[in-house]
């Protein structure tokens, strides 16, 4: 009864696309790869700063 099946998938899909367009959901998955790639990039330059790097606040 809670169990979603294929069908319901397909259904959801496919009202998003209508209501959206498929052009506006292929930008915004391009936003949404560029904003993830954005933050792996942070997230590697956080990794790469020395441990007296993050803590320039303290006293």
């Amino acid at each position: 009864m809670g169990a979603i099946s294929v069908w319901h998938w397909v259904i959801v899909l496919a009202i998003v696309v209508i209501l959206f367009g498929k052009g506006r959901i292929s930008g915004l998955m391009g936003d949404l790869g560029k904003g993830l790639g954005a933050f792996k990039r942070e997230l590697k330059q956080t990794a790469t700063k020395s441990p007296d790097d993050t803590n320039s606040d303290s006293p």
